[in-house]
């Protein structure tokens, strides 16, 4: 059987491309993978999502958005994409378990934040540990964070949360910042901002919440502990398109080159969400960039069974 529509990710981009294509009466197919939901599994309060004046938790805005997708016929599978054939049509997307194919697919596998790979910082993700400074500054107002890294990420991320806490400190493994001459010189012209160079975060510690982070000058050794209330991990993201190395064009940090928006150089084949955006990573601009490839996906099939006719 050939599907009409394969969604390949469950974030919010491959929910609102569900839920605009399943109202149009295409049945489409969810493949949400394993780690169902994307970033919104790892939030707790979202705050800056319209409709919800008092926060919603990211898995209950997560599970609210695929009931609503599912009451209009759309269909799921929770496992992972191991890999894809878009080189004839049908279209093959291969699972583990089985192979789907369809003339039209919907790429929206989104891309996960880097983390520092410590132990201590998993237990404490959602509980003052979080990759995402525009969703999470205000949850910190009047309190006092890490950040880390020396990016731009990490630059604006600083600068932004300067607006509502009351200082930050950044903690980086080298004597200087890579980010670009102008963020420099902002972050560092901050009374709000202090800096630690040549340091390393070792471990979050705490109780039911981050507390403190241990830090180490990786040239001295010397350790130091300092009082913290959330840890903001700014390292970069890596998109989830390791298994479209030759299928679709990426670019050299993994993203997939877009055409026109959602567009690919594969007729039928459209992304959606962080998996081609590296610049604003929000729920509600991966929403938006659903509902486009679900209209482009609509009018691509309008063309296409209309050829058939």
């Amino acid at each position: 059987m050939v599907e009409d529509l394969i969604i390949i990710g469950s974030g919010p981009a491959g929910l609102t491309a569900a839920l605009y294509t399943a109202r149009e009466n295409y049945n489409p197919l969810v493949i949400a993978g394993q780690s169902y939901g994307g970033q919104l599994q790892l939030t707790t309060s979202v705050e800056n999502f319209p409709a919800f004046p008092e926060g919603i938790l990211g898995p209950e805005l997560v599970d609210r958005m695929r009931q609503q997708a599912e009451k209009f016929g759309a269909r799921f599978i929770n496992e992972d994409v191991t890999e894809v054939d878009f080189s004839s049509r049908p279209f093959k997307v291969f699972l583990d378990s089985s192979t789907y194919e369809s003339n039209c697919i919907i790429v929206a596998t989104g891309a996960s934040a880097r983390w520092l790979g410590i132990p201590s910082e998993q237990r404490f993700i959602g509980r003052g540990v979080s990759s995402c400074a525009t969703c999470d500054a205000p949850l910190f107002r009047g309190r006092r964070v890490v950040v880390v890294g020396g990016g731009d990420s990490a630059m604006e991320d600083s600068l932004f949360l300067t607006k509502f806490v009351e200082g930050v400190t950044i903690v980086h493994r080298n004597d200087k910042f890579r980010a670009s001459k102008i963020m420099r010189e902002r972050v560092l012209s901050n009374p709000r901002i202090s800096v630690l160079w040549n340091s390393i975060v070792q471990e979050v510690k705490g109780d039911k919440a981050v507390s403190s982070v241990s830090v180490r000058n990786i040239q001295t050794g010397e350790t130091s502990e300092i009082k913290t209330d959330g840890l903001f991990v700014a390292i970069g993201h890596s998109p989830n398109t390791s298994f479209l190395k030759g299928q679709l064009d990426l670019d050299d940090k993994g993203y997939v080159v877009t055409q026109e928006e959602v567009l690919t150089a594969i007729k039928g084949i459209f992304v959606a969400g962080d998996v081609s955006d590296r610049k604003y990573r929000q729920a509600i601009t991966a929403a938006g960039s659903g509902s486009k490839a679900a209209l482009e996906a609509r009018a691509y099939l309008l063309e296409l069974n209309g050829a058939r006719s």
